[in-house]
């Protein structure tokens, strides 16, 4: 790990160049960096594997930072996926949506049904199997050039609470971003690293999970992305989420340094904002 003396320069993929990233914390055996331009922090991990990570027990409880029940909790995950759908409506009303790390297919069913025309990506193999055993085109995997340009034009692409995972997020959108027509729209959710909770928490945040969560943003490095992609940041805010209450208690109980345990009420959803999470809408230009 870095010492809080030691000077880290690195690419940072918000601002497009390399900056210099200063020592924050260690957590989990990671140093956490923070970009000193734009804010963006940073998971400093080494030998982390996504695809040995992301199996089917991160959606079942065998990870304390993963889903309590993912599958279970299908009532509420729809509520608040439904209404994901008509905030993105309001933004592009149909056409071709490809959604990064889609899980179970829950949030594409929803788009298919208000008449989006859906693809999906995820890693986790039997996630991805559930989706596809309900007629979603999902493909097992990561967003890459060949699976991109299989798809072809794409109107809007969708990333919920997904961003903050990807080994590097500029260049997994920029790839989209290739793809998408003029006028679409990058839809992203992620926690708010410079929101007053994640700043007064520290290294206790709830969203301070490395190597599960490898990046960190603030509004500025949102602003910086986008324009590094070419793109207009069109809207921010803190949006109010369904959250099941299963979720609720299997995170606490990681807050807390409690073992993991199977949590029941997966049916119940609570409206919850701590106003720590933000959701962005990016457009590409007509």
């Amino acid at each position: 790990m870095l010492q809080k003396t030691e000077p880290a320069v690195l690419p940072c993929p918000a601002c497009g160049r390399p900056t210099e990233q200063r020592f924050l914390y260690a957590k989990n055996g990671c140093d956490i960096l923070a970009c000193t331009q734009c804010g963006i922090g940073r998971t400093r991990t080494v030998g982390f594997d996504p695809a040995s990570y992301y199996t089917d027990d991160y959606f079942s409880g065998g990870h304390a930072d993963g889903y309590a029940d993912y599958a279970a909790a299908e009532p509420v995950l729809r509520r608040e996926f439904s209404a994901t759908v008509r905030f993105l409506r309001g933004f592009r009303a149909g056409g071709r949506l490809l959604e990064l790390g889609c899980a179970y297919g829950f949030f594409l069913d929803e788009a298919k049904r208000a008449g989006f025309t859906t693809h999906g990506v995820e890693l986790a193999a039997e996630a991805a199997a559930a989706a596809r055993a309900r007629g979603l085109d999902v493909e097992t995997g990561i967003a890459d050039a060949a699976y991109l340009a299989r798809l072809g034009s794409l109107d809007a692409v969708v990333l919920l609470d997904v961003i903050e995972h990807l080994e590097d997020p500029y260049e997994t959108l920029a790839a989209c971003v290739r793809h998408l027509a003029a006028g679409g729209v990058v839809v992203v959710t992620t926690g708010d690293f410079g929101s007053p909770v994640a700043r007064l928490t520290g290294r206790s945040w709830r969203l301070m999970t490395p190597p599960q969560h490898l990046w960190f943003f603030t509004r500025a490095s949102m602003e910086r992305l986008a324009a590094h992609l070419g793109l207009t940041l069109v809207r921010f805010d803190h949006p109010w989420k369904i959250v099941p209450l299963s979720l609720i208690m299997f995170q606490l109980r990681r807050m807390l340094g409690l073992a993991p345990k199977e949590a029941g009420a997966s049916g119940v959803g609570l409206p919850v904002n701590l106003f720590d999470a933000m959701r962005v809408v990016m457009r590409k230009p007509q």
